[in-house]
This record gives C-alpha cells, structure tokens and sequence, in this order.
C-alpha cells in the first residue's frame, strides 16, 4: 500500500471535528425549525414535493407512499418513516393549530392510536399552505441550493408569510440541545406582528396584549399567566396547563366529574396512562368517592367521564386529580431555532422581528422581479404601439428584405442595405428607425390581427396598466411603508380567511389543593401466608377465624389502619409498608403479593422477620447474623420515612438469620450447622446502632454458621426437636457469649 495516501492525525482532533460536524448537521439538517418559516428540513421538503408534483388542495389527494418516496429520492435521504411521521403530524388539528396538509384517511388521532400505513392514506396540501407558504415559489423570492446528490434544486427556506414558527410551535431533540414552542393563536400573533411593524422600539409586555400567551389546539387551561413575560423574553420556562373540568349533576343526586378539554402534553398515549392513574388512585385508596370511569371522546371531542359517589367532593376531588395525575401538567419552553445559520434561543420579540425581516426580505425580492417583468412588458408594448402608427413601412421593410435578420437590423439600427424599398422616402424613414432587440423580436413574431383596431386598442390599454404597475411597483420598493402596507394587507387577508378564536383560556390560577379526608383509626391484624400472599382483616373477623388464621399464616399480628408494616430481611434491608396500601378484606380473601406493595425483592432476599412499627417503637431489636454477629437495637431507630433503609452493617458474605423485638424473654440459644448450642443472657448483648457491625455471638468453626436462633423464658421451659431428639433448651448449661458452645449429637 501506498504510505503517501495515508494521513496521521491526532486521534482526539479527528473526534473532535466529526463529532462537530456530526452535531452540526443533526442542529441545522434535521432536528430543529428555521425561525423564518417555522419547519425542519423534513417538513419544508416535504411541502415543496407536494408543490412540485402539483397536489394542490383543489385537486385529487395522491397517495402518501407516492409523496413519502418521491421526497425522499428528491430532497430527503434519510428514511422513510421519518418523512411519513412529518407528513402525518402536519395533518393533525390536534397537534398542529394550523395544519399544513389535508390528510384522507386514518392519520391517526388524539388518544395515541397510529396512523395507517402510507399505503393507505392520502393527502393534499392545505389551502393556507399553498396560498401563505407556497404561492410565491415562482417568484424567485427564496434562494434554491442543490439537493443532496446535485441532481435536483430545492429551496433552502419556504416564503412563508406569517409567523409559522409561533403559530404551530415545534418540538425536536438535536445534539446537545431541543427545541419546544408552543403553538399560538393566528390572529394573536398576526396582530402583533403588525405591532412590531408600527413600533420598533416595542417590549414585550406590550407584545402580550395582542399574544396573551400559548393556544394549544387542545384548549384547557394556562395557570400561570404571571410567568408568561418571563418565559417570552427569555424563550425559555415553564407552562403549566390544566384540563378543562365540567361537572353534571345527575337526577340521583350523584355529581360526574367531565373532562372536556385535556392539557397539551397529555395528547397521545397519555390519556390511557391518565385513566389508569385513576384507577390506581382508587385501588391504592387514596380515593374512595369513584364509581365509575369511562371514556366517550370522540371525533366530537374528548369526553372522559367520572362519575362519582353521592356525598363526593367534587373541587377536592379534581384537585387530586391535578395534584395525582396529568391532568395538571408542565409544558416546558424551550424558544430555540435556526436563525441566520446557527441555533439561538430567541424571545417573543426576537421571533417576530427575525420574521418581520424575512417578510420585507422577500416582499423586495417579489417586487424587484415584478418590476423587471412590467418593464420588459413595457419596452415590448410600446415597440408594438411605435411599429402600429408605421406598419406599412415595416410591412414594406419584411416584404424587401431576404432574411429575419436583414429586417432585424433594418429594425434595430436603420441598415436598408440589401432591401427593397418601393421609393426613396421609404428608405430614408427605414434608417431612421431604432427599435430595441425585444421589441423587433415581438414586431416580426406579431401576428397580422393584432393590427385589428380593438387589438391595437386593447394593447394601449394593456401598457396603461403596465405603466400602473411601474408606478405601484417602484413605490413599494422606494418606500418602507407603502411595502409595509402591503405586507399588513397580505396580513389580515390571512387573519380572515384563517384565524379562529382563541381555545386555551389564560390565567392565574390557584395552586390545587386536595384534603385528604380523616381516616377513622380502628384495630386490624395482618396477615401473611407461606407464599407471601398479604392482607388486613377486622379484629372480630380475625377472633372469629383465629384458629384457621394461626394455622394458615407464616405472620400473624395486630396494628393499627394508620400505621406501617416493618419488614427485615436476610440482606440486612428494612422494607416500611403502609397498612392502608395493603388489601384490607374478608378472612378468605387471597391479599396481594407482598412484593407488589413494597420494595421487597423475593428473588434476590428472604423474609427474617414482620411486625408493626408499633410494635417496635416499645421494644428493642435482637439481631443475629449467620456468621453470628449480634447486637441489640432500639426499636424507634426504625421509625423512618423512607420505604427501604439499611436495617443492619453486615459482614462480607454475611446475612441475617434473626429479627426478634423482645420485651420479657430472658436467654438466647444459638443453634450453628454442625450441631453447636450456645446458650447465653441477653444482657450479655450490647446496644448497638443500626448501622453497626454487632459483636460476637459465639466462636465457629471454619465452615459453620449459625442456623437458628431461639429465645427462651427461664421460668418456662421450651423444648424442640433436633435430629430426631427433644431438648429442653433451659437443661442447656448458660454460658458465657462468645463461647464455643456444646456439640450435641443425632
């Protein structure tokens, strides 16, 4: 191989620059909106495929497969999902308040359902895309740049005549930074625009009495209003935005609870994560006031139905529902788009002016290239004209000469050379002309009856109106305001034909609070199976089945509605549970798992031990570990807010092998793998923290551990069975801690 070809570099240099030029395409390419005409690469190409293969909104809608791939293998190489996800969210009057594209058939809709595939669906443009995007394409008003091979030309921004980028907001995640602005009213933002048109030295509270804020095309309602100029002079904040909640009243006296508008973030899949809130709320019974929940939104609109009890609180009802679900939700601002080539975060103010520019930018273009047009008309017509008063010496030039460019240059610069003239005068007004190019050019391609006299008179009245147009013309690129006048028709001709009243309501609203009504506290007992199924029952109901329960229940305790669960495991770790989150019911009702209501993990520790804060806050704590470290803990140390804390600080390759809150028992026996008893006082174990190691229960062999732990009354004797043995654990000799112990043989 050639070592000339090869080129050494710095390794973190060349990562450098790709990664730079990678973020680079990504920001200016693909991700994020140009502020002058509000689209992403994507959709700009899109539109202007549907321009150029004519699918105009008078005119049959084409198949979106035919759009998708005709872009992509024109302007857009990057996929065709991506062109088809653009052309779908352009249809969507639920995301878009003024959708560029008339889509027929499945687009989707509101709840988060998908649209049918591009085989399926059709689309066309949309009159206000083809008439305030589009319709000045012809006019060389917008720089083409080559496509992505050189083979084609596409226009490098749309000349868009309002202010797309706040009308239609846009939402899109480059390399390092993303961009969201929320859509906005028409007619608001068209009102101030002219504004900013009247007044450059205009603010931005000025601004806001003709934007009042955000108008999402789901409606409901801004809370925040006072944090709106913030958000618009800096381009970045948040929004918070209510649903619009109604309530009806039924002939039994029940209140439903109807939600007619939805915040603007919770359009899509949201809505069924809204209702399964919901419905968690009264599973968890945090709520206990829902009878019913449907949804009946349709193409009408949403409607999402709750119906409640009869003694409801309605207001703190829907507070919940604010504080609990999305139905209260945060749209955040982030006012970032492509302006003069590079990404800028821009204000109210910055925005309309960039489009403001961009207006006078292209109406001057516009009229220059008008006025070019009417001034080669105007050269062309007044040739015609100055050849009808001599048409019969031109007729007698044409007839004289041998060829078009002999009678040309007759034409042009009086050459009579060559033609033949019927007399002498004749020849001497021939060299006397002197027509331009353009206009000998349309004299010989003249057609015989435009020398009819309504012809000739029509072309006078033609050149008057070029002339008027001259005029107008040269005024509206002389003067900013007559242009600016201009622009402000073009303006509020939009705002009538395409604006509508305003959806989103604007205020300051309270912040929502919900109370939480008083729980009647009353005695359960807990419940927990063999396969840590778990439930609360009533005390009498507990009295009545007692035997049954004691027999069917790995742990059987009382507690408080109010209170929580404590529950240790093998790995050291404490477990809080609240008893109102576990299923409170009848004695043969099968409870939940215990790993469903808690952090508890049954795959990867076991369950040492189950009691009820209560219970612990009176008592201390004896913990024992398989390489038998133990200790004593005070019991209120558990009383923590968290759902999981450290119980215990374990050893490398240690566990937990007993929890036990002890009150009256008097001696510990440790019983290891190998047969060792030891037997020893409790006040022999110091008082520790819970997050200390422990001390030394007794000496193990180097493969043993210990297995169980009993604690024993001195005064009542405790027996067990051990391989096939019973001992009488108070017959064992006390012993000091951190003994041996006594080997006792099957």
């Amino acid at each position: 191989m050639d070592d000339s070809r090869i080129i050494k570099t710095e390794y973190s240099e060349e990562m450098q620059k790709s990664f730079i030029d990678y973020a680079m395409s990504v920001i200016i390419a693909r991700a994020l909106p140009d502020v002058r005409d509000g689209l992403k690469p994507v959709q700009r190409r899109t539109l202007y495929d549907m321009y150029e293969l004519g699918i105009r909104y008078d005119r049959p809608y084409r198949k979106s497969a035919r759009i998708v791939g005709d872009t992509m293998g024109k302007y857009h190489p990057h996929g065709d999902s991506s062109i088809y996800d653009a052309l779908v969210v352009m249809t969507q009057d639920f995301k878009r308040g003024l959708p560029l594209v008339d889509g027929h058939g499945n687009f989707g809709n509101i709840e988060g359902d998908g649209a049918a595939a591009m085989r399926y669906t059709e689309a066309r443009l949309q009159r206000v895309t083809q008439e305030a995007f589009l319709g000045d394409l012809d006019k060389d008003v917008v720089d083409f740049v080559p496509n992505f091979d050189e083979t084609e030309k596409e226009p490098s921004v749309l000349p868009v005549k309002i202010p797309n980028f706040l009308v239609n907001g846009s939402e899109g995640i480059a390399v390092g930074m993303a961009t969201s602005t929320p859509p906005h009213n028409l007619g608001e933002v068209i009102d101030a625009m002219k504004a900013c048109m009247q007044n450059d030295a205009i603010t931005t509270g000025e601004l806001m009495r003709y934007i009042k804020g955000p108008d999402f095309p789901t409606g409901g309602i801004v809370t925040n209003k006072d944090d709106l100029l913030q958000i618009y002079e800096t381009g970045t904040g948040k929004i918070k935005v209510r649903g619009k909640v109604e309530f009806e009243k039924q002939k039994s006296g029940k209140i439903n609870v109807v939600i007619t508008e939805i915040p603007y973030p919770m359009i899509g899949m949201n809505i069924a994560k809204f209702l399964s809130d919901v419905a968690a709320l009264v599973e968890t019974k945090k709520t206990v006031d829902v009878t019913d929940i449907s949804n009946q939104s349709s193409k009408e609109g949403i409607r999402i139905v709750i119906e409640l009890r009869k003694d409801a609180d309605a207001e703190n009802f829907v507070n919940l529902l604010y504080k609990k679900t999305r139905l209260e939700d945060t749209f955040g601002v982030n006012m970032l788009a492509i302006c003069d080539g590079r990404p800028e975060i821009m204000g109210l103010k910055e925005v309309l002016k960039a489009n403001l520019d961009f207006q006078f930018q292209i109406a001057t273009r516009k009229y220059n290239n008008l006025l070019a047009k009417e001034l080669d008309r105007k050269e062309v017509q007044e040739g015609l004209i100055k050849a009808c008063n001599v048409i019969d010496l031109i007729i007698e030039i044409l007839r004289g000469s041998r060829d078009r460019n002999m009678a040309k240059a007759c034409l042009v610069e009086g050459k009579t050379a060559g033609i033949k003239f019927k007399s002498r005068e004749s020849r001497i007004m021939a060299e006397q002309l002197a027509f331009t190019e353009k206009q000998a050019n349309a004299i010989l391609e003249m057609r015989l009856y435009k020398l009819i006299g309504l012809e000739i008179e029509a072309l006078i009245k033609e050149h008057d109106d070029t002339m008027a147009n001259i005029y107008r013309y040269e005024d509206i690129l002389e003067r900013r305001d007559s242009m600016a006048q201009v622009i402000v028709n073009e303006l509020d001709s939009y705002k009538k034909a395409y604006a509508r009243k305003r959806r989103t309501v604007i205020e300051n609203a309270r912040e929502a609070v919900y109370k939480e009504k008083e729980i009647e506290e009353t005695d359960v007992v807990f419940l927990m199976d063999r396969f840590g199924y778990a439930k609360t029952v009533d005390l009498a109901v507990y009295e009545r089945n007692k035997e049954a329960a004691d027999a069917e229940s790995r742990f059987v305790f009382p507690c408080k509605n109010t209170g929580k669960i404590c529950l240790f495991t093998s790995s050291g770790q404490l477990h809080t549970i609240k008893v109102m989150d576990i299923p409170y019911g009848r004695f043969r009702d099968k409870g939940v798992p215990i790993d469903n209501i808690s952090n508890y993990n049954s795959e990867k520790e076991e369950i040492i031990c189950i009691t009820s804060q209560t219970e612990l806050n009176l008592r201390q704590v004896v913990f024992v570990t398989a390489q038998s470290m133990v200790k004593l803990v005070n019991g209120g140390e558990f009383d923590v807010s968290k759902r999981t804390v450290a119980a215990t600080k374990l050893g490398e390759d240690d566990s937990v092998v007993s929890v036990m809150p002890i009150l009256e028992r008097n001696s510990i026996v440790l019983q290891t793998k190998e047969g060792y008893f030891l037997k020893f006082p409790l006040e022999e174990i110091p008082e520790k923290k819970k997050n200390a190691l422990g001390v030394r229960g007794m000496k193990l062999g180097v493969r043993d551990a210990v297995e169980q732990v009993y604690y024993i009354q001195n005064t009542v004797e405790t027996f067990i069975e051990y391989k096939g043995k019973q001992i009488s654990l108070n017959k064992l000799k006390t012993a000091k801690r951190d003994g041996k112990g006594t080997r006792i043989k099957a």
